[in-house]
């Protein structure tokens, strides 16, 4: 709609806006009426219309099989768009239309802003299936008059109280319609149905709806007060009700057709299943947040307990191996505390990288630098977990075997995103400038513990490779291809 707006007609942004609050209401006229809703606006030059907007009923059949969107139309061909623009005012007149044998009865609202009219609304019913209407297609039909003549008068839709049309309360989920006082005329049976949900015994029709609806709250004191105010659609609000184990949606419109409000349309659905499965997902995410924090604080008790054993332990090669055993675990534990603050179990695995690499360079044994480059970005937390481990043992056998005691280098990490959407791979590099490798030395048939984990991480349960080659100009080289699900 922006681009048509702008590319054919003299409106300015705030007109534009207003038509987008407009189109962000007008599913509930078309569900009111019944019918097709078209909004044509004039061009530039005042010769033509452009519509640039459509919307289909939800209770009714369609009079347009194809999309209006887009079209252009001279002034003059639709005598009925020229009086509504030009006069400012709704108009019914003239015979139905024909479209592929099926009649239409056309009719013009004015769409009118601040004293202007900016465009006109063609309403357009089919008539194929047009029968003596209900108590409830009657109450439909007054109500979406009114709405109309609101419309034409600049009243509707509300300034400032653009909604949200998916979460919402819709016609057909149960509607309301009151006098000026505030007295039930019409409840539709889904509407019925649901005050029942909330407890409500009796019929709703003769009855003050924010009195009733006040007293089936659970809350007492001044909140009755302006919930019973709230009800009885003095001013447009959402809001939601809970009583008797159900959740009612509310959304009241006024109704001030000419200028004077006459009553009000309340739209109202039962929400309980919704709001019930939110707080089950709530209560789940907090669960899972709980068991990784849980987890993260047990694998740092684990830590610590190898720490002091370490310290208690005279063999200087047992040490080592409890202090190698306390940075795999303190790997493990990082991811489970970036879990635990996530909402799902999917982690930004830069962050992690970044820990890890500053908790291995502390047994750097010279002045060695650690860096990264490019990003890992998102992983779940299964290629997480492991590839933190993994991460660990590559820095620690870099840093072990590549240095000497008061030697100076770089270790970097390097991380791509590649692939297709079905094929999305990461590559990680860990490279060194360290003394290099032995002289034959075969990363795959090593019996070095540290390198039998990586490799049965990398390959068994990451389903990816490893390789261990010299450096370019000096030191090692690990490459790591894994395959990841595509970032969103």
């Amino acid at each position: 709609m922006n681009e048509l707006v702008r590319q054919h007609t003299a409106l300015d942004d705030s007109d534009l806006e207003w038509l987008h609050l407009l189109v962000s209401e007008w599913q509930l006229l078309s569900d009111l009426s019944f019918a097709d809703l078209v909004l044509w606006v004039p061009t530039r030059d005042g010769t033509r219309y452009v519509s640039v907007a459509q919307m289909r009923p939800n209770t009714g059949p369609t009079s347009y099989q194809d999309d209006m969107v887009g079209h252009l139309v001279p002034r003059g061909r639709r005598p009925m768009l020229d009086a509504a623009l030009d006069e400012g005012r709704i108009v019914r007149e003239g015979d139905p239309e024909w479209r592929e044998e099926v009649p239409v009865r056309v009719e013009s609202i004015p769409v009118r802003r601040e004293g202007r009219v900016l465009g006109v609304i063609a309403r357009n019913t089919n008539l194929l299936t047009v029968r003596t209407p209900s108590r409830l297609e009657l109450t439909y039909l007054q109500s979406a008059s009114d709405l109309a003549q609101m419309i034409a008068a600049g009243a509707f839709p509300f300034p400032n109280q653009q909604v949200d049309m998916d979460a919402s309360p819709r016609v057909g989920d149960g509607l309301i319609r009151l006098d000026a006082d505030g007295v039930v005329q019409y409840a539709s049976p889904n509407a019925l149905s649901a005050y029942h949900r909330l407890g409500l015994a009796a019929d709703l029709v003769g009855h003050h709806l924010g009195q009733t609806t006040a007293e089936l709250a659970p809350t007492r004191g001044p909140v009755d007060e302006a919930l019973a105010k709230v009800a009885s659609g003095w001013a447009p609000r959402e809001f939601e009700i809970e009583a008797n184990d159900g959740v009612i949606q509310f959304r009241a419109i006024p109704l001030k057709p000419k200028g004077t409000r006459i009553g009000s349309l309340v739209l109202l659905r039962d929400v309980t299943e919704l709001r019930r499965r939110e707080r089950e997902l709530i209560t789940k995410d907090a669960t899972i947040r709980e068991i990784h924090h849980r987890v993260k604080n047990n694998l740092q008790t684990v830590a610590a307990l190898l720490r002091l054993q370490a310290r208690r332990i005279e063999s200087e090669r047992g040490r080592e191996a409890l202090e190698e055993a306390v940075r795999r675990v303190g790997s493990i534990a990082i991811v489970h505390e970036t879990l635990s603050q996530n909402l799902d179990e999917r982690v930004e695995f830069d962050d992690i990288a970044d820990r890890v690499l500053a908790m291995v360079a502390e047994i750097s044994p010279g002045k060695v630098t650690g860096r990264r480059s490019g990003r890992f970005g998102i992983l779940d937390a299964e290629v997480a977990t492991p590839l933190s481990m993994v991460l660990t043992e590559i820095l620690q056998n870099a840093l072990e075997h590549g240095f000497q005691q008061g030697d100076t280098g770089t270790v970097e990490v390097s991380a791509v995103r590649g692939g297709t959407a079905r094929d999305a791979r990461l590559l990680v590099t860990v490279q060194d400038d360290g003394i290099g490798l032995p002289e034959g030395f075969d990363p795959h048939r090593s019996g070095n513990l540290g390198l039998q984990i990586v490799r049965t991480l990398v390959e068994g349960e990451l389903g990816g490779s490893f390789d261990m080659v010299p450096a370019p100009e000096r030191g090692t080289r690990v490459i790591l291809d894994i395959p990841v699900r595509a970032q969103k």
